[in-house]
């Protein structure tokens, strides 16, 4: 079993690599806002938001790590992704055929 020490620098090169990834979408957006949301198991997801719209997503494998790479990062961390925030998402043809084809059963083939 890992000791303690080896956990951490596993941590925190992993919170680095994510935080590399948040500094270039930051980059390429023109800024970046995000969100850690935990997701169960799996860890978290950090949803990112451009100042130009564009928006992804990352999964850290936990919480802890996700804040860690967020503030590393150096962008605003949201508590949750609702009001002023989430309306700075813009969508494109492709997200509202997705979302329609979800809210009739299933995907679209457009």
């Amino acid at each position: 079993m890992a000791d303690s020490k080896q956990v951490e620098a596993k941590a925190e090169r992993t919170a680095a690599r994510l935080a590399k990834r948040i500094g270039a979408f930051s980059k390429e957006h023109g800024g970046a806002e995000g969100q850690v949301a935990y997701i169960g198991e799996r860890g978290a997801r950090i949803v990112l938001v451009g100042e130009d719209g564009g928006w992804g997503d990352l999964v850290a494998p936990s919480v802890d790590i996700a804040r860690k790479a967020v503030e590393k990062a150096g962008i605003t961390a949201h508590e949750t992704f609702d009001g002023e925030f989430a309306a700075k998402v813009r969508t494109g043809p492709y997200e509202w055929t997705r979302m329609a084809g979800i809210q009739v059963g299933g995907p679209s083939n457009g």
